[in-house]
């Protein structure tokens, strides 16, 4: 354990003398936790293996789950990767600095445990002004997963860093809230073709302008714990708060008689619910003895990916047995983020969906035992 220094900082001009401090404990095998434009990541210096291994200690994540590799410029690919193909330059100068990350072959000089062993390496340049000004002042590449405690949501502010790493990392730089609140588009280049391991902050859309051969998968990635993995965030369970979550299938009409049906069932048992459904779903549920946290408007994707780890851990704030979850259908979806939603529900819930119809109740209430009781 460790004190940890909290430095406030401006997210739209952070103070140079306050990103020194930090850039020089990362160049001293330190850990800084600090925001960038999808949540705030958990920083070592990636050349120094050493100080890989304090991330993987300080959130208690398998070895196997590689890291995602920070740089100030698309110019110090050179120092961390191998035999960069052209069209990497070309998202690269689309994307960067933004929540793009590409992996590529890794360069000599990065450690194999930034990668759990893999001889790739996923690498992005962040947009956050704080972010950019650390990695820009520390002249070093970065190795930054979430900062929060292994498969717990993402952080993204500095008091959810703190819940979860006070006492576990150095510094953390506090820069307020994040903007896009969902991790980066995660594409692998050293496939043919390339393929999508992680939907987030960029637009299949936008990127099948440059990668029209892009694949993406029918189903999230799966990837078994004790296995390498080729993306962070590939495990079944990711991003999950500490009760047991429920995903449900189905229309606004269907979750509620589902959920109403399911609340009076648990509650017969003695299970507190928490509940998580777009804004305009409120009224349907007020009447019950439940802890009921919004989504956000159903039409704004954009509201709901940014604030959907911090109502994650509200609900779970909240001292419930169970959650249900209404997932979200495409909305106003300009940015491209509802498959990003709905891949961090569908982990956070473990895997677990069910169709919100009367005749699945029994199955939820099983399901709910079962979890519960794996849990005590």
């Amino acid at each position: 354990m460790t004190t940890t220094q909290i430095i406030h900082v401006d997210p739209h001009n952070p103070d140079p003398a306050a990103i020194a401090v930090a850039a020089r404990a990362l160049a001293h095998g330190q850990l800084v936790a600090f925001p960038t434009e999808t949540v705030y990541g958990l920083g070592a210096n990636a050349l120094d293996a050493a100080a890989v291994a304090r991330i993987f200690a300080a959130k208690q994540r398998p070895t196997t789950d590689p890291l995602i590799v920070h740089l100030a410029s698309a110019d110090q690919l050179g120092r961390v990767t191998l035999d960069i193909p052209p069209v990497a330059l070309r998202l690269a100068a689309r994307f960067w600095p933004g929540p793009l990350t590409l992996v590529l072959r890794r360069g000599c000089d990065v450690p194999p445990n930034v990668s759990a062993g893999r001889n790739t390496v996923a690498v992005r340049v962040p947009a956050h002004p704080v972010a950019h000004a650390l990695l820009a002042a520390c002249g070093l590449p970065v190795a930054a997963p979430s900062a929060n405690l292994f498969s717990r949501p993402s952080p993204t502010t500095a008091q959810h860093v703190l819940d979860d790493l006070a006492g576990r990392v150095d510094i953390v730089l506090d820069g307020g809230t994040t903007t896009i609140g969902l991790e980066s588009t995660v594409i692998d280049l050293t496939q043919t073709p390339p393929v999508l391991l992680r939907p987030g902050g960029a637009s299949v859309e936008a990127l099948r302008a440059l990668l029209p051969d892009l694949r993406v998968p029918d189903a999230p990635l799966i990837t078994a714990t004790a296995e390498a993995a080729a993306a962070p965030g590939s495990l079944l369970r990711h991003y999950a708060p500490r009760a047991p979550l429920f995903l449900l299938r189905g229309d606004a009409h269907a979750a509620q008689h589902f959920i109403r049906a399911a609340v009076i069932a648990l509650h017969a048992r003695g299970v507190r619910v928490g509940i998580l459904v777009p804004d305009e779903e409120f009224a349907g549920y007020t009447d019950l003895h439940v802890e009921l946290v919004g989504l956000g408007p159903a039409h704004d994707l954009a509201a709901i990916g940014r604030y959907l780890f911090a109502r994650l851990r509200e609900v779970d704030s909240l001292g419930v047995d169970v959650i249900l979850v209404r997932g979200v259908a495409d909305g106003d979806d300009s940015d491209g983020l509802g498959p990003a939603i709905r891949d961090r529900l569908f982990r956070a819930a473990e895997g677990r969906v069910l169709d919100a119809t009367l005749e699945a109740v029994p199955a939820l209430l099983s399901l709910i035992s079962d979890n519960i009781a794996r849990n005590e």
